[in-house]
């Protein structure tokens, strides 16, 4: 979604409202009294009641908005601006770009989203052809990574990330045309470059019937074990430009 499309359709509080409530209305509500699953809606108190013992649940209750004082046209702004980029908005920048005067609202409200999605994620596997690797994200500031000198593995104030990718594009059945992107990643902040730990990451996020491509690192000798293949590369640069380069 553009942000030409994203206004089309959430021009006005209301219309969150509305699409929000739609889609809670999928997954249906539960009671938190009784346990009763059949509910009124009192569209005057925006506001479910329960038809067994009465009690009343607010549209928000329950869900990622509970408890926050943050406008649902805020929280869809919020969610289009970390969804429309890959390198992403910091909370800072958001409130920046929303026009908010306090800070700590949207701190809170961006790691509730970002803990979502973390969620979410962990709900599906990896299928088909994969590449797989290791990269390193910063979480200190410039000058310790500067005052180290060190890149890659062991690099203070980095994170390590095992990246997964689904490097089939996606093609279009009347046309053929395939897109410029593969279909779907995955990212797991590891503890350690240990076999036995990515050997598990694998197994939660990757089905067993696919197939990796990775680089020679001693770090995947097991992989294979839990895949129908695993493919090995030599790391250069012909092979990140043509066979891993969507783990890139």
């Amino acid at each position: 979604m553009n942000i030409f499309s994203f206004s089309a359709h959430f021009t006005s509080e209301a219309d969150c409202r509305h699409h929000f409530k739609c889609e809670r209305d999928k997954t249906g509500v539960v009671c938190s009294v009784c346990g009763n699953t059949a509910h009124y809606w009192i569209k005057s108190r925006w506001s479910y009641e329960c038809k067994n013992c009465r009690h009343r649940t607010s549209l928000r209750s329950g869900t990622i908005m509970q408890s926050s004082n943050l406008s649902f046209l805020i929280w869809y702004k919020t969610m289009f601006l970390m969804s429309i980029t890959k390198k992403g908005f910091s909370a800072k920048e958001i409130q920046k770009q929303l026009g908010l005067k306090r800070y700590e609202p949207v701190w809170q409200m961006t790691h509730k989203l970002r803990r979502a999605m973390g969620n979410r994620d962990a709900r599906y596997t990896l299928e088909g052809m994969i590449e797989l690797d290791e990269g390193y994200f910063t979480v200190a500031s410039n000058e310790i990574e500067q005052s180290q000198g060190i890149r890659g593995r062991g690099a203070a104030g980095k994170a390590n990330t095992l990246i997964m990718a689904e490097s089939v594009q996606l093609e279009d059945i009347e046309t053929g045309t395939k897109s410029k992107c593969c279909r779907y990643f995955k990212a797991k902040v590891l503890d350690s470059h240990l076999s036995a730990e990515i050997n598990h990451e694998i197994q939660q996020s990757i089905d067993n019937e696919s197939i990796v491509f990775t680089d020679k690192s001693t770090s995947y000798v097991d992989i294979a074990d839990f895949v129908q293949l695993h493919i090995t590369e030599k790391s250069d640069k012909q092979t990140t430009k043509e066979t891993l380069r969507w783990r890139n």
